[in-house]
């Protein structure tokens, strides 16, 4: 069985815990507070050099960080990688924007706001930028769910896990998705995937 090391209040970290649920792929998750420093113990840097969070740990001993880069493994060869040429590098096309247009603002400014630690860093101008940022963000995803009900076309793939992850709790952001209707609407059809799992939700303990 994998093991996920992670928080469970991350969206990063539940982007892989979402794909499994999805697929009925059994796990093990691993609680690490990051906050509090345990990315950066010896023992965990032995395992991921970098000090992030997630990572997965598979059966064989290999180990595999990034959480988009995790979801591209995982998914391969399901139905959420679409099997035409141009749509998959569509839901790349997405998962790019994802980490360069999105997280840096959506999940920023989420993490300004609810982790104790980063109220230090939550300056006038840094939430306002991360606010104007995740707002352009969502505009070109309300933009692109107006014609589409998944982002990369009309079945869901992993760019859409990989947006719903921080998107569906931007509000803790302090971002007003009523703004966006169709970015709403679309979290509405992510969630009522079969095998769908809340952030909240982890694994039975093995």
């Amino acid at each position: 069985m994998l093991t996920i090391y992670g928080r469970h209040d991350s969206g990063n970290c539940y982007k892989p815990r979402l794909l499994l649920a999805l697929l009925d792929r059994p796990f093990r998750h691993v609680e690490v507070d990051s906050e509090a420093g345990e990315t950066r113990a010896p023992g965990f840097l032995a395992k991921n050099p970098n000090g992030k969070i997630p990572l997965i740990e598979f059966e064989d001993g290999r180990f595999l960080a990034e959480s988009n880069a995790m979801l591209v493994h995982l998914g391969e060869a399901t139905p959420f990688v679409p099997a035409n040429a141009f749509a998959r590098a569509k839901m790349f096309e997405w998962l790019f924007f994802e980490q360069y247009s999105h997280e840096p603002f959506v999940a920023v400014r989420r993490a300004l706001l609810v982790y104790p630690g980063r109220a230090a860093q939550a300056t006038p101008e840094r939430l306002e930028a991360t606010l104007k940022g995740g707002e352009t963000a969502f505009a070109v995803m309300d933009r692109q769910l107006k014609d589409t009900p998944f982002l990369a076309g009309e079945t869901p793939s992993l760019a859409d896990l990989a947006l719903f992850a921080y998107s569906h709790v931007a509000d803790e952001g302090g971002f007003d998705l009523a703004k966006f209707p169709d970015v709403s609407a679309w979290l509405r059809r992510v969630a009522a995937l079969p095998g769908f799992r809340p952030m909240s939700w982890l694994p039975a303990a093995a």
